[in-house]
């Protein structure tokens, strides 16, 4: 296992976005401080022409703020729960042909070939070098994505659904850092907050080969879009779910989720997306 979370219960940004202007903002206040000026909320580039233009000393300021590189944390650890399928929990798909893929709402090679059912769901992760501030993306690194479907099972070990393999996939970073997967919207199921769980490897060789993982996390869902997906069809168990949850009270997310909770656009009709940088 990996990561400090325990075992999951059922049997079965603001990302970056918001962390790396906190991180700036604290640093340049600190500096201004020292100079004994009124610190600044926020840290754009309007705002630090502002300050030039009431302060001389500004200038030195933003100087001496981009000389070093923001600090930026790497993508808390999780566990990754009893269904992984990446060997370390009985099957492994890493190593089956056809697990490369995009589209990861049907099952592939030898299994029953079924499609999960549920609102679409794009999901983009950006994985960046989290030692060079977050501004290096790590092309040619490797992440292996799954999920539990609407009903809240996850493919190869749960009843009804061990002959499947959907909602398994992988993918190679391109030049961006960025990897894409064409989903559905998950099911909650007892105990778990919605979410998608992920592997980063160094390379599409160590990721189809399972070995060498890197970084073992996962990706929380908002709660207002949750609400909105769980009253369309074939949801309805988790409604009754999700309300007796909460982000600080779910096993996985309860320390701390700023960094794994997705951007998440659209809508019922047209689908949603899901952003999520993820530094390793």
């Amino acid at each position: 296992m990996h990561g400090h979370h325990g075992d999951e219960v059922h049997e079965h940004d603001r990302g970056l976005s918001y962390d790396l202007p906190v991180l700036a903002r604290r640093r340049m206040i600190r500096l201004m401080a020292g100079a004994s000026l009124i610190p600044l909320v926020g840290c754009t580039s309007e705002e630090d022409t502002s300050a030039s233009s009431s302060s001389s000393t500004a200038p030195s300021t933003e100087s001496s703020s981009s000389s070093s590189p923001v600090q930026c944390e790497t993508i808390p650890e999780e566990t990754e729960g009893p269904f992984p399928g990446d060997g370390s929990n009985g099957v492994n798909v890493l190593r089956e042909s056809g697990v490369v893929r995009s589209d990861i709402t049907r099952s592939f090679g030898d299994s029953a070939g079924g499609t999960a059912e549920g609102v679409p769901l794009t999901i983009t992760l950006t994985v960046v070098d989290a030692a060079s501030g977050c501004g290096t993306p790590k092309k040619g690194a490797a992440v292996y994505i799954w999920q539990c479907d609407r009903e809240g099972r996850y493919s190869l070990y749960n009843d009804g659904v061990t002959d499947e393999n959907y909602l398994r996939g992988v993918q190679e970073a391109d030049d961006q850092g960025q990897v894409t997967f064409k989903s559905i919207f998950p099911g909650c199921y007892p105990g778990r907050w919605p979410h998608v769980h992920f592997e980063v490897y160094g390379s599409l060789a160590d990721a189809t080969a399972a070995r060498a993982i890197t970084n073992t996390s996962q990706l929380a869902l908002p709660k207002d879009v949750s609400d909105t997906v769980y009253t369309t069809d074939g949801y309805s168990q988790s409604v009754t779910n999700l309300s007796e949850l909460s982000l600080e009270s779910d096993s996985v997310f309860s320390d701390s989720h700023d960094q794994q909770l997705a951007a998440v656009t659209g809508s019922v009709g047209q689908g949603y997306t899901a952003t999520l940088t993820v530094p390793v």
